[in-house]
């Protein structure tokens, strides 16, 4: 099983993010983090930038930032926010258990 997490956010902090890593550091501390826990292969973290979306996925997400005014770094797993400004590891590490991510060291 592999899964794709989300960073969405852009180069600018957000006004209440001043003293919180920006969402690219945040992405890279995810994917460090992640992979120590549940290996390489199974987690893909990608980093996009609100404010130039890509793909259909990331003009959609985009909108919903601007619109309900979401703070940013915006974690989103499987079309769910699992985090918002500052993300919580515990959080994400629930959202994957959930959806059937297993931790290496429950693996071996």
């Amino acid at each position: 099983m592999s899964v794709e997490i989300k960073v969405y956010g852009t180069e600018q902090l957000c006004a209440s993010c001043v003293n919180l890593p920006s969402a690219k550091e945040t992405a890279a501390w995810l994917e460090a983090a992640l992979s120590r826990k549940y290996g390489n292969d199974r987690i893909r973290i990608s980093y996009s930038d609100f404010q130039q979306p890509v793909t259909e996925e990331d003009k959609n997400w985009a909108k919903r930032i601007i619109e309900e005014d979401l703070w940013y770094p915006l974690v989103v797993i499987s079309g769910e926010i699992v985090g918002e400004g500052n993300p919580r590891l515990k959080d994400i590490y629930a959202k994957l258990e959930e959806i059937g991510v297993v931790p290496l060291s429950e693996s071996e």
